[in-house]
């Protein structure tokens, strides 16, 4: 069979990979996602380059094994409809896991046309595009149990592990009641990650979906202050703890004090707060004609630097200790950035911060130098000697990436890992609390948006098999 668009019996042979962005220059005016809206037919010939391979390395690739080729094939075909259904039968969130998973180092990384020499298919905006085309055809079916199963669960967190198991929950029959300490659910999909990634509507539309479906949220509450967790054990047959990671880790370094640097996630709540149509006050940050230095080499560093460009910064710089190859975050949000005039000191790390009239004018960083590399360990850093150098900021922004809080608060029965991550069964996600599970980072640690989806549905599944045993017993 021959696919569309193309002359060949395989659409890869003669159609390169085409990933549309908008022109630097032109997106760094406003916070929308960069990649351009594709056609059908744009989607079609992507979705036509698959090789339908015998191994599909890129569903294995996929912490949720999505069955990639199968939802390719089917838009290669324009049978967009039921390339929905498979789409959702493995994720919650399709159209927002094809926006910001990190494709080159997860399904588009192991394509067999990326491995060949060839550019992987665009399988996140496949992805996304197959979302977006059921929300706007009416196919994203309303949440409606075929009966009632008179049992409650009670989920801590409305981030992406939560909602993904608000969704399978719910539509297995529970009354399910979502607590989070922010004012509107989504955790880091709402508060973490920039518009340019993520615009908050395709947010919106998964938590207006789950509320119409009965899906009941608190917000404003926090677990250990407004509510603890024997009370939840209390009020509700099972608890899912699905609480992100939002302790910050902090620069130390001589010359830092209260206020001379802004935390990264702080940073990105206050513009993803904008972007939400709430009023600028004094207090917020903002990077508008100022020397910008971000330290840290992760996905919320990019974050971070990309947002200050947006808001008008003169110049904004990334410090990292490591090399580009050692880097955590993806290499396609570098590209980005680079794209967007980001400036990279690669093997620099902060040695002090330095003041002028009491505000911080410059980090002092070192330069580094990678350690021989060794088989199975990541090379160590060393510094350079007489390598010192000096980086002008008067906003410096840590992105040095983020630590489980204190759970042992919540319970003092709750055990913890000694990452002091929440501690769960070695299959599965029951802790050592009867009928509490926990899920996403909380046991995790910071991790990416697909784990935690797919940790919230493993987690949905499991509790609906308690729960059922449950009744089986008492009828029994």
């Amino acid at each position: 069979m021959q696919n569309k668009g193309t002359s060949g019996p395989k659409g890869f042979v003669v159609q390169p990979r085409r990933l549309p962005k908008t022109t630097a220059s032109v997106r760094v005016q406003d916070f929308g996602e960069i990649i351009v809206k594709p056609t059908t037919e744009n989607i079609e010939v992507q979705a036509g380059r698959c090789t339908d391979c015998g191994v599909p390395f890129c569903q294995n690739a996929c912490p949720l094994q999505n069955n990639i080729p199968d939802w390719l094939g089917l838009s290669a075909e324009d049978e967009m409809r039921e390339a929905w259904r498979v789409a959702s039968a493995t994720s919650t969130m399709p159209e927002i896991c094809g926006r910001i998973c990190p494709q080159d180092r997860l399904c588009e990384g192991s394509c067999t046309l990326n491995q060949s020499g060839w550019e992987a298919v665009t399988i996140g905006s496949v992805e996304a595009f197959i979302g977006d085309t059921a929300f706007d055809n009416g196919w994203v079916e309303p949440i409606r149990p075929a009966h009632e199963r008179g049992q409650s669960v009670g989920i801590v967190g409305a981030g992406p592990a939560g909602l993904a198991a608000a969704d399978r929950l719910r539509s297995a029959g529970y009354a399910v009641t979502v607590y989070d300490r922010h004012d509107r659910p989504g955790g880091l999909l709402i508060y973490g990650i920039p518009g340019f990634k993520l615009e908050k509507r395709v947010v919106q539309r998964r938590t207006d979906r789950l509320i119409e479906g009965g899906v009941e949220f608190v917000q404003n509450c926090n677990l250990g202050v407004d509510v603890t967790l024997d009370e939840l054990r209390e009020k509700h047959d099972a608890v899912l703890l699905a609480m992100g990671v939002y302790q910050a880790r902090a620069l130390s370094v001589p010359g830092g004090g209260p206020g001379d640097t802004v935390p990264a996630l702080d940073f990105l709540i206050h513009q993803n707060r904008r972007d939400l149509g709430e009023v600028d006050n004094d207090t917020w940050h903002n990077a508008k004609g100022r020397k910008v230095v971000v330290i840290g080499g992760g996905d919320t560093a990019m974050d971070c630097v990309r947002t200050a460009i947006r808001q008008g910064a003169e110049s904004v710089v990334c410090l990292y200790r490591r090399d580009r190859d050692n880097m955590p975050g993806s290499a396609r949000e570098v590209q980005n950035a680079e794209e967007e005039g980001v400036v990279f000191e690669w093997l620099g790390a902060p040695k002090a911060l330095m003041s002028r009239d009491g505000t911080v004018s410059s980090v002092r960083a070192a330069r580094m130098a990678l350690s021989e590399p060794e088989f199975g360990k990541r090379r160590e850093i060393v510094p350079v000697p007489g390598g010192d150098f000096d980086l002008q900021a008067d906003l410096v922004i840590e992105a040095l990436g983020f630590e489980p809080e204190e759970f042992a608060a919540h319970h003092n029965e709750l055990s913890l890992t000694q990452w002091n991550t929440v501690a769960v069964a070695r299959s599965g996600f029951a802790t050592s609390l009867p009928g509490v599970y926990a899920a996403g980072d909380a046991v995790r640690g910071a991790s990416l948006v697909v784990w935690a989806v797919r940790d919230g549905q493993d987690a949905a599944a499991e509790i609906d098999r308690y729960l059922r045993t449950q009744t089986e017993e008492q009828a029994a």
